[in-house]
């Protein structure tokens, strides 16, 4: 019972605008036959997925290819005394390992990219190069670079334990290479004995070569991976006002099949009201049946129009009207939170869209502000001809130099513990208290005041806010504040649109 009622206090705090990945549709949920969003990003595959079958194929027969005509060209052309039978052998594993993989790719399962697979089969390549690298001059052959190639792709395709096995395997590779090859093929009569040292500044930069390669991959991949599990996120965040959309245009769906049979009631009911007595039970109940189906009719005729279409709130606001509604979620953090729009003189205030990602961004960069505000925020507006400007400011310790050139990069965060983020901690603490029975019956203390958390943490805010903001044709702009008391420098947001971007035009 007592986790009961935390879990509901819990839930209370919560607001209300949560994504599609928070509330799942029960199967009779009529939303559910829309087509589903993006999936959330603790729900998209990692880069353990690795290659498919069809590409490593793909890959070693380019391999082989390549493989096959330098040993015909340096044998047929450049007379070069090769083991070419011994390369050849080499060569063939390839090829019965590929042969065996193309049977295996007939099963549906091996079609999907697989990370295991992917890297014993680069493993294979890794020991199969090496052993016709040994073959022909070991480290001494130029084409020892190419074992960069698999650590490479293992290290942009695969987690990092393996891609850090396959690095070792070219390591002992290139170790192997420098105490033991075969003499590099050379023409006849000439004899090419390289140094000692020159070998060991091949394996030296080979090595080097393969871990700043692998490393700049994994580092690619990484971000990569980042950016497409932030705009899943990003997608998920518009995800309410879908369903909303989605539950209106149901609601004027029913509403225009419930028209027929209401007007049937209708029809029947003044042919009662004919047929019976005036002032009998059946007139007065015809009568009552007229009444709320015309009220039925009135209400369908409501849900049948679009809000856009008719209600002003959904197609116009004032720009304070507006600032006022995204900073009222965020009051009660014992912050002044002041709102102004300034306007040339003899210039009304502009009536703008009320766009979603307009209402979202700036509610994300005033959650930040008061999160790390000392004592007020500012959210001030300008407006002339050409131009809307909206700034907010607060007195914090603004942006630490190696997080302000980053910003609006997914996953980069300083938020440690924001003032939202604690008074929900306190809040859970106190619903959990007031579930437990206390000593001679007196009550439990009520909970504070119901405060929203910080959608903060994984670094994700400011880059939502700023990717739906720049949608609508906003320019970010990021720096310093005003100062705050003590050594605070304060922070400073700026977003600027073209005035027609969010003005109404009539």
């Amino acid at each position: 019972m007592v986790s009961l009622r935390a879990d509901i206090g819990a839930r209370e705090v919560y607001r209300q605008a949560v994504s599609q990945s928070e509330v799942q549709p029960l199967p009779h949920d009529p939303v559910s036959q829309f087509p589903p969003s993006a999936p959330s990003w603790a729900s998209l595959p990692r880069r353990s997925r690795g290659l498919s079958l069809r590409t490593l194929i793909i890959l070693r027969w380019l391999a082989i290819v390549g493989q096959t005509a330098a040993l015909i060209v340096l044998d047929t052309m450049f007379h070069f005394p090769l083991p070419r039978w011994q390369c050849l052998l080499v060569i063939l594993a390839s090829v019965i390992v590929n042969l065996l993989a193309m049977g295996r790719l007939q099963k549906v399962e091996s079609r999907l990219p697989d990370g295991r697979l992917t890297g014993i089969h680069l493993g294979f390549d890794i020991l199969q190069l090496s052993a016709l690298l040994a073959l022909t001059g070991g480290l001494e052959n130029p084409f020892c670079l190419l074992l960069v190639a698999p650590v490479t792709v293992a290290a942009a395709s695969l987690p990092g334990r393996q891609a850090l096995v396959l690095g070792l395997m070219v390591l002992a590779s290139t170790t192997g290479m420098f105490f033991w090859s075969m003499p590099l093929p050379w023409q006849h009569g000439a004899d090419i004995a390289l140094p000692v040292l020159y070998k060991f500044g091949i394996g030296l930069a080979l090595t080097t070569g393969v871990v700043f390669t692998a490393a700049y991959a994994w580092r690619v991949a990484a971000d990569a991976e980042k950016l497409e599990l932030a705009l899943a996120t990003t997608q998920d965040v518009l995800q309410r006002e879908q369903r909303l959309a989605a539950l209106g245009g149901l609601a004027a769906a029913a509403a225009h099949e419930l028209g027929t049979p209401l007007a049937t009631i209708q029809v029947v009911a003044k042919e009662l009201l004919r047929a019976s007595p005036p002032e009998g039970p059946i007139a007065e109940d015809a009568r009552l049946l007229l009444q709320q189906a015309e009220r039925c009719r009135e209400i369908l005729k409501r849900l049948s129009q679009r809000p856009e279409d008719g209600d002003p709130l959904y197609t116009e606001i004032g720009l304070k009207a507006l600032l006022n509604e995204v900073v009222d979620p965020h009051l009660g953090f014992d912050l002044d939170i002041t709102v102004g729009v300034n306007t040339p003189q003899g210039m009304p205030e502009p009536q703008i869209k009320r766009l979603a990602e307009v209402v979202h961004g700036l509610s994300a960069v005033v959650e930040n502000a008061a999160d790390f505000a000392a004592s007020s925020v500012r959210v001030r507006a300008t407006a002339d001809a050409d131009w809307i400007t909206i700034e907010v400011l607060d007195d914090g310790p603004g942006f630490a130099p190696d997080i302000l050139p980053r910003l609006g990069e997914p996953y980069v965060t300083s938020r440690p513990q924001g003032k939202s983020r604690q008074a929900l901690t306190k809040q859970l603490a106190a619903a959990a208290s007031a579930a437990r029975p206390t000593r001679r019956g007196k009550p439990a203390p009520s909970p504070e005041p119901e405060i929203a958390p910080s959608q903060g943490g994984m670094g994700l805010g400011f880059f939502i806010a700023r990717t739906l903001l720049e949608r609508t044709g906003g320019k970010v702009v990021v720096g310093h504040g005003e100062g705050g008391p003590g050594p605070n420098r304060g922070a400073r947001v700026t977003v600027r649109w073209a005035r027609h971007a969010l003005e109404l035009t009539p």
